[in-house]
């Protein structure tokens, strides 16, 4: 009889018990205030007035009047910067502890994006949120005596001057409860290896002594690793050596574009839990399994507003324009793409995070991922969003009895001076290319009247090029961006495709 697991379930239920549904109206203006309240003698929160906005009955609308949106670039060039060169109290009091590393699915040099104690706190408190969910999908006791294996990034953060550096994933795990440390695989000195492949196969050596539970991780990567322990015991699927794999804890893509590819590895099913950890800090989390939509993490030190995805708002960079109108949580509505916009107590302020969201449940404060906000293609008004994509990809695997784990777009003016979407498809697909280019292009006409619109004038056509998902893994490792927090650019402009089309040829 698992005692143990008994007992930690008994806990889970009753914090769940107490735990009253949340509040997100009232979380959210709260979290503002004291996010306004804990900056204002900053200096950010001087040079934007955050004691005059505190005065203000609508704190909301004043903070948003007087504020300007910002993305990483113009933060760390106007404000971050400072605190690399020695400046305390830049954007939040005193200096972070750590500073995230992220290169993201876009540039070739990494982002420096502060983590305060604060934001510890609340990651910590919103993975408290999510253990105590498990109570929610019905899970039997003795799961929670089994291993779970977070596959992440190093732990083995970087010392530079006052504080460490690493991705978001190592921070967090270099971070874990001391009572979580037992279950915790593949273990601080394996987290610790930097070089991805190196890890891989130390994972795959040492599989068969836990008893793993559950996985955590972005969906490429943890499956490269049951690859990886499939081929080195030579399995016909993870469950062979992991029978009580119970619980897959995605985060930071949507697991859509991955799920046949990985049911593919598994013996027999297993619970998907959404989650959404980005490097600005802990925004979702799923609770219930009647949906895949996650709940907002309203309480957690992160504010949220909401701005409509419309292409008018978007500049070329992929940065919002000032005009662009802002929403509260009050205002939002369903089935609407919106821009995330956070501020955090990091000291990220009316902060673009890149991606864009649609509300499943207004009331509950539960969303989906959408996309990017630069993998948005509109090029000759197609206004493809990654969802679209997404689902298009899904339809091909369906119609083609296949799996197309990953993929990337181009809308690129070939030679004849037209301009085509490009497709690159990471499958083993065996299919007449013509086909794959109608059906492709029906669906996106059917789905999309944007792109039905543009086929019939700018957008002279679809072209696919199948090549093995490997091609995929190799280009982020020739980026150095293998592994952890790293999700494959959707869309690229034609400079960076020019490089990927490049890249492709010389290594076939």
């Amino acid at each position: 009889m698992a005692i143990l697991g008994n007992i930690i379930k008994g806990i889970i239920t009753l914090t769940g018990t107490f735990s009253s549904e949340a509040n997100h109206l009232e979380s959210q203006k709260e979290v503002l205030k004291n996010l306004l309240e804990t900056a204002r003698d900053t200096k950010f929160g001087e040079a934007y007035n955050f004691k005059t906005i505190l005065l203000d009955d609508d704190l909301q609308t004043s903070f948003a009047n007087k504020v300007p949106y910002f993305d990483y670039n113009s933060l760390d060039e106007k404000w971050w910067h400072k605190i690399h060169d020695g400046e305390e109290n830049v954007t939040w009091p005193g200096n972070p502890s750590y500073f995230a590393l992220s290169s993201g699915t876009t540039g070739r040099t990494s982002k420096k994006i502060p983590v305060t104690d604060e934001m510890i706190a609340a990651i910590k408190s919103s993975g408290i949120k999510q253990v105590t969910a498990l109570n929610n999908f019905d899970l039997p006791a003795d799961f929670f005596e089994k291993d779970i294996m977070m596959l992440g990034s190093s732990t083995d953060l970087a010392e530079k001057d006052d504080h460490l550096e690493g991705e978001i994933s190592g921070i967090s795990a270099s971070n874990i409860p001391f009572w979580f440390k037992g279950y915790y695989k593949p273990g601080e000195e394996i987290s610790k290896i930097e070089d991805w492949d190196e890890r891989v196969q130390h994972i795959a050596e040492n599989a068969k002594t836990w008893d793993i539970g559950a996985l955590s991780g972005i969906p490429a990567w943890i499956e490269l690793m049951m690859q990886k322990v499939i081929e080195f015991h030579n399995l016909e699927n993870i469950h062979e050596i992991w029978p009580n794999l119970q619980v897959y804890t995605s985060g930071g893509v949507a697991f859509g574009p991955y799920e046949k590819s990985f049911k593919a590895l598994l013996g027999k099913p297993v619970t998907v839990i959404d989650t959404y950890l980005a490097s600005e800090g802990y925004i979702a989390t799923q609770i219930r399994p009647e949906t895949d939509a996650m709940q907002l993490n309203t309480d957690n030190g992160i504010y949220f507003e909401f701005v409509p995805m419309n292409p008018a708002y978007i500049n070329e960079d992929g940065s919002i324009k000032q005009n662009a109108p802002s929403l509260t949580l009050e205002q939002v509505e369903t089935n609407t793409d919106y821009i995330l916009i956070i501020s955090t107590v990091s000291g990220a302020w009316r902060y673009l995070i890149g991606d864009t969201i649609e509300f499943t449940d207004v009331e509950r404060a539960e969303i989906k991922i959408t996309g990017r906000t630069k993998f948005f293609l509109n090029t000759v008004g197609s206004q493809l969003s990654v969802n679209k994509m997404d689902d298009a990809i899904k339809n091909l695997e369906e119609r083609f009895s296949t799996q197309i784990t990953e993929y990337t777009i181009c809308a690129k003016r070939f030679e004849d001076g037209e301009f085509y979407h490009s497709w690159y498809l990471g499958t083993e697909m065996k299919e007449d290319n013509n086909k794959i280019v109608t059906a492709l292009d029906d669906f996106l006409k059917n789905a999309n009247k944007n792109y039905k619109v543009a086929r019939s004038k700018a957008l002279k056509g679809v072209k696919v090029t199948v090549i093995p998902v490997e091609k995929f893994h190799d280009w982020n490792d020739s980026n150095k961006k293998k592994g952890g927090q790293v999700k494959m650019e959707r869309v690229m402009k034609e400079d960076k495709f020019a490089d990927w089309e490049k890249f492709v040829n010389q290594n076939s």
